[in-house]
């Protein structure tokens, strides 16, 4: 079983996605650009990661 799923992707040079670990619920934010890129908790507008319950996975 994939720990990690993709449920969001924009882009093709300049690439934004979110993932989801299907472990622990937490939503992550990946951007690429070129030869940098980077992997961040997707927080809201409190500043708290977003979760998906399980339920909706």
């Amino acid at each position: 079983m994939k720990r990690f799923e993709k449920v969001y992707s924009q882009g093709t040079v300049n690439v934004t996605e979110i993932w989801i670990d299907k472990e622990t619920g937490v939503n992550y934010l990946w951007h690429n650009c070129g030869n940098a890129g980077g992997f961040t908790p997707l927080l809201d507008e409190n500043g708290v990661p977003v979760i998906t319950k399980k339920e909706q996975l």
